[in-house]
Parts: structure tokens; sequence; C-alpha cells
């Protein structure tokens, strides 16, 4: 018997056709509970699960998942059950072991990712919304890149920010600033890419090939800029990753000069969830474009 609580195991057996035997907690998890399962039937597997998960959280999670896969661009965990409307909330997924990485990981997956990205989904938004952490993300559809990015991303962050007490003056200032001027800022209009959404260096796995596999997103067709900036907030991805991306999809024009900008959606994020120094950091990025 595992320790995962009664309610939960018996959730479980009912999707997944076998009885918990066994349950081993995960460490890496920053909001939810993470698992690997034994199963009666001889199957092990991930769970990540959250008792105070927002209603639809991990049926979100599990779509995202299937819409990037339609890409058949890069690996990613397969989903083999997903809780329901009630009850506990869980997401279980194929349980990827890994191995050391193969001697061209980083241009696999600059190529993987550039492919991807080209693999357009024709609107900038998604036919449903879902999450970036535990926070809720419209996708409501718009056809310009730029509409999307300040009504979708920069805009209802900033407002949860001022409605937490978390959005300074000099924040608010520098986002009226900025929307006046986000047009010629964000850069030649490109189609949709199908973007990963929450592309930092934990959500980066090696598979048991040695392959490199994405987990945990935050899915969208978006500009393809938001996920490379988001690779270059936190680290945890090489140069040659960028290279191997730039030969296969080449970027447009100043787009250096761009990542700061859509630094400023993950950073928005970090103030929501974490408070702390990143207003600071998002007040750093706002006067670079005043």
């Amino acid at each position: 018997m595992s320790a995962l609580g009664g309610a939960l195991e018996a959730a479980l057996a009912e999707r997944l056709g076998s009885r918990v035997t066994g349950a081993s907690a995960l460490a890496g998890g920053d909001i939810n509970a993470a698992f690997e399962l034994e199963l009666a039937d001889g199957r092990r597997l991930f769970m990540k699960t959250n008792a105070d998960a927002p209603n639809g959280m991990f049926r979100a999670e599990a779509r995202g998942l299937a819409w990037l896969g339609e890409a058949r661009a890069v690996r990613l965990p397969a989903v083999v059950a997903v809780s329901g409307e009630t009850g506990p909330s869980f997401l279980v997924l194929e349980l990827l072991e890994s191995a050391p990485r193969r001697k061209n990981f980083d241009e696999e997956l600059g190529r993987a990712l550039a492919a991807l990205h080209r693999a357009t989904p024709g609107a900038f938004g998604l036919d449903h919304s879902n999450f970036i952490g535990s926070l809720p993300q419209s996708n409501a559809a718009h056809g310009r890149w730029v509409d999307f990015f300040r009504s979708e991303r920069l805009a209802p962050m900033l407002e949860r920010a001022q409605e937490r007490g978390r959005a300074t003056s000099a924040m608010r200032r520098g986002f009226e600033r900025l929307f006046a001027r986000l047009p010629e800022l964000a850069g030649p209009e490109e189609p949709p890419a199908r973007l990963h959404g929450d592309l930092w260096g934990g959500n980066l796995h090696v598979d048991e090939t040695g392959a490199p596999c994405l987990i945990d997103p935050a899915a969208y067709g978006g500009h393809r800029e938001m996920d490379l900036a988001m690779m270059r907030l936190f680290g945890g991805f090489s140069e040659r990753v960028f290279a191997a991306y730039a030969e296969a999809f080449p970027l447009a024009g100043r787009h250096a000069e761009r990542v700061p900008l859509y630094q400023l959606y993950p950073l928005l994020v970090h103030v929501n969830l974490f408070g702390g120094g990143y207003a600071s950091s998002v007040e750093r990025v706002l006067e670079r474009y005043a």
C-alpha cells in the first residue's frame, strides 16, 4: 500500500485500471508533488498531484502535451491518465528514464525546437485557456501577435500584480510607455509558432536514449522569440542550442534586442508567484524601452 491517501489511490486505480502498490516521492516540483508509481500490473508511471490545484489545471496540461505532440518535432511524455472534474487532482504520464546526454544533444534540441515552432497552429492563441505554473493563462485568439502579447500576456499579469500589491508605481508607468511603443518594438510580423510556453531549464529532460524531451508546458500559439527569450532568462541552455536553432530556422533581424522584451512575461509571472526581487527585474527591463 502506498502513502498517497485513500481517495487518491482509489481515483488512480479507477483511471489506471490497476491498483497502486507503491509510490516514491520525487524532487523538483515547486508547485506540485511528484511521485513514481508502481502498479499491481507491473507498470511504473510518473504522477503529479496537487490538493490545491485550480480546477482544470492538469486537464489543460494534458491537452497542451497532445497539441505540442501534433508537430512530431520533439519528445514529450505520453499522457496515461488525468483526473476528472471532481475528486483528487492528478496527471499520470509515462515514466521517462534518463540516460547520459547524447554527443549532439544540444544540436538536436535546437533543431527540434525549430521544427516545433515551424508547425504553425494558424492563430495567436489556443482553443482553450490553460495555466503557467498555477496562474491562469488566457489564450483568446488574436490575428496579430502584438495584440495577443499585450491583451493576453502582459496586461493580465500586470493587473494581477496590481491586485496583489506587487506592482510598483515605476512598473505601472513603465508599462504605460511600453504599451504605447509595443507595435514598433515587437519585431517583424511572423506566422504563429507552436510554443512550449514555459521553457526554462527545469522543463528540459533527457530520455532513455539520451535525447531531449520537454515537460510541463504552458502551450499556445505565439511568437517564437518568446520561447527563446525564456530559455535565456534563467540559463541552462548552451549557445550550441541557439546556433543550431538559428541555422534551421533563421531569426528576424535585431532579435537580440527583443530578448528582454519577451522576458517580461515570465518575469511578471514570477512577480505574481514569488514576489521578492522580480519586480525590480521588471523595472530594469522597462527602463530599456522607455
